[in-house]
């Protein structure tokens, strides 16, 4: 896919260099921060944080449905901070070990991570590529896209919750109570995400810190012979992220050139724009998507991201999150089903999107 990505990148420079380089400008930060954040969830990873946090899980209650509620946080926290992409790789086992701790379906468990994965990654700019992408014409910190999106955030990660919680409500037996002492998480992967957390809420332009943090920390655990190159290969993904890259600035070059993205939008009231979005986001992905829908400075940006991070939920063509959670699930030995999956996901859209839009603040549609 890096080959291929790579002529497509230099087939698009030939053709049109000037909108190439603007859509390329706009978008290799973003794919530099979640490169970044992809190496601090795989340092986190080594250092037994999710694992740790996994196990914290079943010692909150023997009671299903108030570990699920806790369970859904972690993912929504982790999404946050972390990026989508790493929740669903990294607490996709964490959520399989606990529903093996019960009798009953593992469906809440396993389709909530990514559903709630999606919901959540409208709290932070770094949680979701997309963010950047569509906010890069703001140049908004941290900060203020919290400001901006977090009564969204919040009422989309609970509704996602409510959903998955009533579709899986006969699987949400007891959990097996772990009373076992778990190892403290080592400090490493903990500061390494404090140092991004704060880089992302606090920077104008986060991601070469970001990226800085993740490599040295990637590189002393490679030093040290905890963590081999082939595995941050594996977690990093070099060449879809080149192949993804490579089509969001062909699309970002089209977005430029030809107006009809920009005119349709321009004409939209929130609702048509988010619902458009996230259509679009099924039929192409949702990052390039977002490079073509915000080629030129949206009209209803947060309503836009609305439908970007959210519509994903519809299929599995959405975003790269699907992948990524579908290879984690069988890992851990899991059966995942992509119909049962854009079922459920199918309630959480619809759910989630008439939330999020109806909390976004008046001025900020």
């Amino acid at each position: 896919m890096a080959g291929s990505g790579l002529l497509l990148l230099v087939g698009t420079l030939l053709a049109d260099p000037t909108a190439a380089r603007a859509a390329a400008a706009q978008l290799w930060s973003p794919f530099v921060l979640v490169t970044g954040l992809l190496l601090v969830g795989l340092v986190a990873n080594d250092d037994g944080v999710f694992a740790w946090l996994g196990d914290a899980l079943t010692k909150v209650s023997s009671r299903g449905p108030i570990v699920f509620v806790a369970g859904s946080g972690l993912v929504v926290l982790v999404t946050a901070l972390l990026n989508l992409d790493t929740a669903v790789a990294f607490l996709t086992p964490v959520m399989i070990h606990v529903a093996r701790r019960r009798r009953g379906d593992d469906a809440p468990w396993l389709y909530g991570v990514l559903i709630l994965a999606n919901a959540g990654s409208l709290w932070l700019p770094g949680s979701n590529l997309t963010n950047l992408i569509v906010v890069g014409h703001l140049h908004l910190r941290g900060t203020a896209f919290v400001a901006r999106l977090a009564p969204s955030a919040l009422g989309a990660s609970i509704a996602a919750t409510a959903v998955v919680a009533l579709l899986g409500r006969h699987s949400l037996g007891n959990v097996r109570v772990d009373e076992t002492t778990t190892r403290p998480a080592r400090r490493g992967g903990v500061v390494a995400i404090v140092l991004v957390v704060v880089a992302s809420l606090f920077l104008n332009a986060p991601a070469i810190p970001v990226v800085v943090v993740g490599l040295a920390a990637v590189s002393w655990h490679v030093r040290r012979g905890r963590v081999r190159v082939a595995e941050v290969a594996a977690v990093v993904g070099p060449g879809a992220l080149i192949g993804l890259f490579a089509i969001a600035v062909a699309l970002g070059t089209l977005g430029r050139a030809w107006s009809g993205p920009a005119v349709v939008l321009a004409h939209a009231n929130v609702v048509v724009t988010a619902v458009v979005s996230g259509l679009a986001a099924v039929l192409v992905n949702n990052l390039p998507a977002a490079a073509i829908l915000a080629a030129r400075v949206p009209r209803h940006p947060f309503a836009m991201l609305v439908g970007l991070n959210l519509g994903p939920n519809l299929a599995a063509t959405g975003s790269l999150a699907w992948l990524l959670w579908w290879r984690s699930a069988r890992g851990a030995g899991a059966t995942p089903s992509l119909r049962r999956a854009s079922r459920w996901g199918a309630l959480a859209t619809v759910t989630t999107m008439a939330v999020a839009l109806s909390l976004l603040p008046l001025g900020q549609r």
